[in-house]
């Protein structure tokens, strides 16, 4: 039979100590608690009853101590409140923490950072009524260690959306769930790895951590060519493989040239390179027809990759990679030999793309992000005319051409204004091929909507 003590209020570790007895052992260890913080102010305690089954001891010792600690005022008791930790200033222990706190550095007021959507409209009311509909119809297995490419629900909900919305041609046996963007590229570098690829052909702007997660993966990274038509992928030669933004480049906004994109299939096919496609935002597209995916090209030349952080939030931490007949298994055993993406949020996220609540949303928030884009190109050319807006059919940000030398001091301007923000310089691979260029990087979906308005006249104030 389970101990009383097993069902029985919250936990609390003590270690009663000392000569002198029980009770005062007991009111030394729960004042040492308190006095280093451990337990902190408000914190609430277990009853009397279930603090004495968990220690061994009999009810009225630990009243007392609660008593005695109470009259010294290191807790509070109030009917209907229980016994709770009193509103203290907890003093650290010797020895540790004696000097002044750290004091993290001031966090701007504005942020303008590219890469992520307005954390701030995230679906919260239509994703809540999605979760409840999707664990109420899970059957009871989904809750066990599941199937390494992720739940069917969501392959097969992900399958018929990227072939309706992005041209990709699939089925849920190729899809495989992951944890975000960049736990696709780490499967994505064993894969290549452990099939002898050495090289992968990168655009000349991009994020340099994707870089690093090849390169960890043993995977040497050149840089293609870029010019005024965007990545050169004619210059492919005896590369592995390449990785590209083809839609809509990262950073720099444009969409790969229709003869490049014929170039890279053309490449593949005749080379046996594979193409790694990050599609990262492909939902938002505003003054063109959407791009479609290159994977529609030839599906089994390209790995595609999406995930749900633009269009929802990175936060969900899902992913996915659509992957050629020949890699799926390999990619799958990469992953491991079970799930490791949260189950409940794979549910919710099929679900909400099944009931037409995922479509509604990027709707209207494709809406909202054209609306902001706008506003900026507007504020922009009224207020910097030497600045030039690019990069904008598309996206959740937009390039800023600024006159030369005045990237580094027109960031330095936006760090007073308690603004941050991008340059372009950063996102400069070192071995790039293309002709510098001074600009910023602005994600203008990154505000809320209460901090819009006050994000873009302080970028405005900072242009030359």
């Amino acid at each position: 039979m389970a101990k009383p003590w097993a069902t029985l209020g919250v936990d609390l570790h003590l270690e009663p100590a000392g000569s002198g007895g029980l009770r005062r052992g007991l009111t030394d260890a729960l004042r040492e608690a308190v006095r280093t913080g451990r337990l902190a102010p408000g914190t609430r305690l277990p009853s009397t009853r279930s603090l004495a089954a968990d220690l061994g001891i009999a009810r009225n010792t630990v009243a007392e101590t609660y008593a005695d600690l109470v009259a010294e005022g290191w807790l509070t008791a109030r009917q209907g409140s229980g016994t709770r930790v009193a509103e203290l200033a907890a003093t650290p222990p010797s020895g540790r923490g004696a000097g002044p706190r750290h004091r993290e550095p001031d966090r701007p007021t504005y942020s303008l950072l590219p890469g992520a959507p307005d954390l701030a409209a995230f679906p919260r009311t239509e994703w809540l009524r999605a979760a409840r509909r999707a664990l109420a119809a899970a059957p009871y297995d989904a809750l066990g260690y599941g199937d390494p490419r992720g739940r069917p629900e969501l392959r097969t909900a992900l399958a018929g959306y990227l072939a309706r919305v992005r041209g990709v041609r699939t089925d849920p046996e190729r899809v495989l769930i992951t944890s975000g963007f960049a736990h696709a590229l780490r499967i994505a570098g064993t894969l290549l790895g452990a099939r002898g690829v050495r090289t992968v052909a990168v655009e000349s702007y991009g994020v340099g951590a994707y870089w690093g997660l090849l390169q960890q993966a043993g995977l040497a990274t050149p840089a293609l060519p870029y010019d005024e038509l965007g990545t050169d992928t004619r210059a492919l030669g005896g590369q592995d493989a390449v990785m590209l933004t083809p839609a809509h480049q990262f950073p720099m906004g444009m969409p790969l040239h229709p003869d490049r994109r014929a170039a890279v299939v053309d490449w593949s096919r005749r080379t046996g390179g594979l193409v790694l496609e990050d599609d990262y935002d492909g939902e938002f597209r505003y003054d063109r027809q959407p791009v479609g995916a290159l994977q529609g090209l030839d599906p089994d030349r390209v790995i595609y990759f999406g995930t749900a952080s633009k269009s929802l939030a990175p936060g969900l931490r899902l992913g996915w990679m659509v992957l050629p007949p020949a890699l799926a298994e390999e990619a799958a055993s990469a992953k491991g030999g079970v799930d490791t993406v949260g189950v409940l949020e794979q549910l919710t996220l099929a679900e909400f793309i099944t009931s037409g609540a995922y479509d509604r949303h990027v709707r209207s928030s494709r809406l909202r992000y054209r609306r902001r884009r706008d506003a900026l190109a507007a504020a922009v050319s009224a207020r910097a005319p030497e600045v030039t807006v690019t990069g904008i059919a598309a996206g959740l940000h937009a390039v800023l051409r600024l006159p030369t030398g005045l990237e580094q001091p027109v960031i330095q301007a936006a760090t007073w204004q308690g603004l941050a923000l991008h340059g372009l310089a950063g996102y400069r691979h070192e071995g790039a091929v293309a002709e510098p260029l001074d600009a910023l990087v602005v994600g203008y979906a990154t505000p809320p909507d209460s901090a819009w308005a006050g994000a873009l006249e302080a970028l405005c104030r900072v242009l030359p």
